[in-house]
């Protein structure tokens, strides 16, 4: 090989390293081919993607939560008919039905322009780039970040902070945002924060660190709590996903055995009723298909 052959190939493997550092591009998504997107990242470069096949759940299948329900509906169609309405931070017991009620609800409203752009917690410190993508479309948005827990000094929760309220850019009037946490605060607490607490005058003022700790969750505009099923609760909810798999009424020997899987599992919850659901119906469909070969 002869200088000028080594120089060429010398300048084409600078140049596909180099490839790796160019923005790639990505077409805009098509807003009416699908309801639900989420945000990738491919090297440097962000796009929406859409989500071929969106979870359908309705609003009906979700029991035991009919006030929440309520009010996030009632927020919902607030913000999708273009009147104010708040971000909204859903916490609480796992498994009760948080991120299915959004899913739920984007549902509902998709007819009316509502779509859904999901955003991963190491995401989210580009926030604003999906705001900016998004802010002159006709469609309403709620950017969904689902079981957010931050630890302290991580940059995604400083950035939501940021968009949620303190930035001189506002926000886009066509964007809300919806997150599902398992703690109230979305960061972990713990007993030494309250040792600087301080009792003046009979007044408690709070330490910096349990402020800081509640800068966040205070900057979404609706709390709304989902709390741990009792066993009626459980029990109905178990039954309603038994008909949804075709079995006609809870035997009592259904209800014993969904007591049990709640038990072996330290929860009833919704998710644990639908799981249970699914593989008591499952054994009962195979032995009926082995009696009736």
């Amino acid at each position: 090989m002869n200088e000028s052959d080594h120089l060429v190939q010398h300048i084409g493997n600078l140049l596909n390293r180099l490839e790796g550092f160019l923005p790639i591009s990505h077409s805009d998504p098509d807003w009416q081919a699908s309801i639900a997107f989420r945000w990738r990242k491919q090297g440097n470069a962000g796009f929406i993607e859409a989500v071929t096949q969106p979870h359908r759940i309705l609003l009906d299948a979700l029991c035991g939560i009919d006030d929440q329900k309520l009010r996030i509906d009632q927020n919902t169609r607030q913000f999708v008919q273009g009147f104010p309405a708040n971000n909204v931070l859903l916490t609480g017991a796992r498994g009760t039905g948080k991120s299915s009620l959004i899913k739920a609800l984007l549902n509902k409203y998709a007819a009316d322009g509502l779509r859904l752009i999901e955003v991963e917690k190491h995401h989210l410190v580009d926030l604003h780039d999906i705001v900016d993508k998004i802010y002159q479309r006709p469609e309403r948005f709620i950017l969904f970040c689902d079981d957010l827990s931050f630890e302290t000094d991580e940059p995604g929760y400083k950035a939501l902070k940021v968009v949620l309220d303190g930035s001189i850019a506002t926000v886009s009037d066509n964007v809300l945002i919806y997150a599902t946490s398992n703690r109230r605060h979305m960061l972990p607490e713990f007993m030494r924060d309250n040792l600087d607490t301080r009792h003046i005058d009979g007044e408690v003022h709070p330490s910096e660190a349990v402020e800081e700790k509640i800068s966040l969750s205070e900057r979404f505009g609706l709390w709304v709590s989902f709390y741990p099923f009792d066993q009626d609760q459980y029990l109905a909810i178990a039954n309603y996903w038994l008909k949804h798999f075709g079995i006609t009424s809870m035997t009592a020997q259904a209800r014993t055995d969904a007591l049990q899987w709640a038990i072996e599992r330290g929860s009833r919850s919704g998710r644990v009723a639908w799981q249970f659901a699914r593989d008591w119906a499952g054994k009962q469909k195979l032995h009926g298909n082995k009696r009736n070969p």
